[in-house]
């Protein structure tokens, strides 16, 4: 099933070195389609909701279309970078955490404008009867494609692959939907980038305290 050799990772290790790849991303190196179908059915091994495997997966790899959905998506980064729910505004009053806040802006700003450069676009989408999201609890419906976006997203780093978790494009969502042909019945998830990564030294993240966020039998 490999199509190239995986990386020496135990699972510890992929879970806590998957990082967001944005500014490593390789813009002058095509990824196979091939490699890409190989993290997808992995990805599709991932658990869904009453079996139902609802997702649908979109690969863009067209120039002209991938520069198309790029330009959406610096729209609305670009919007959503200029708002105060910013990522380079959160934790403006805590001097380390206001600095790495910094970085990560300017990681985001980085990949706004080269999303179109990306060899892969990776779409992963839900088949939803009728097209409309239901109201109030949606956390089965995401669920069905969110471990498997995930999952795709492990089996990339292994094969030495970049991606990173993004969402900014979904204000747009019609626009994109219609500039790929997707039916009304079925509703994008995220927009993952996939490129070869430069360099090494992924690492695990500066997280908050576990025994600041747990909570045993009660609040």
């Amino acid at each position: 099933m490999d199509f190239v050799p995986t990386l020496p990772l135990g699972p510890d290790e992929l879970l806590t070195t998957t990082r967001s790849v944005r500014r490593r991303l390789d813009l002058t190196r095509s990824v196979p389609m091939e490699l890409v179908r190989e993290c997808l059915e992995i990805a599709l091994q991932a658990p869904s909701g009453s079996n139902r495997q609802g997702w649908q997966w979109v690969v863009v790899t067209d120039p002209a279309k991938r520069d198309l959905v790029g330009r959406i998506y610096q729209r609305a980064a670009h919007g959503y970078l200029a708002s105060e729910g910013s990522a380079a505004r959160l934790f403006a009053d805590d001097p380390e955490r206001a600095e790495e806040q910094r970085r990560v802006g300017e990681s985001v700003a980085w990949l706004a404008d080269r999303m179109g450069q990306v060899p892969v676009l990776l779409l992963p989408c839900l088949q939803i009867d009728g097209g409309e999201l239901p109201a109030g609890n949606q956390a089965g419906l995401w669920g069905s494609v969110l471990p498997a976006a995930w999952s795709y997203m492990l089996a990339a780093r292994a094969r030495g692959l970049g991606t990173a978790w993004t969402t900014l494009h979904l204000a747009y969502e019609a626009e994109v939907a219609e500039l790929l042909g997707l039916p009304a019945t079925v509703r994008q998830a995220a927009l993952i980038p996939t490129a070869w990564y430069t360099g090494q030294g992924f690492r695990p993240a500066r997280r908050q305290p576990l025994d600041e966020v747990l909570h045993v039998d009660r609040w």
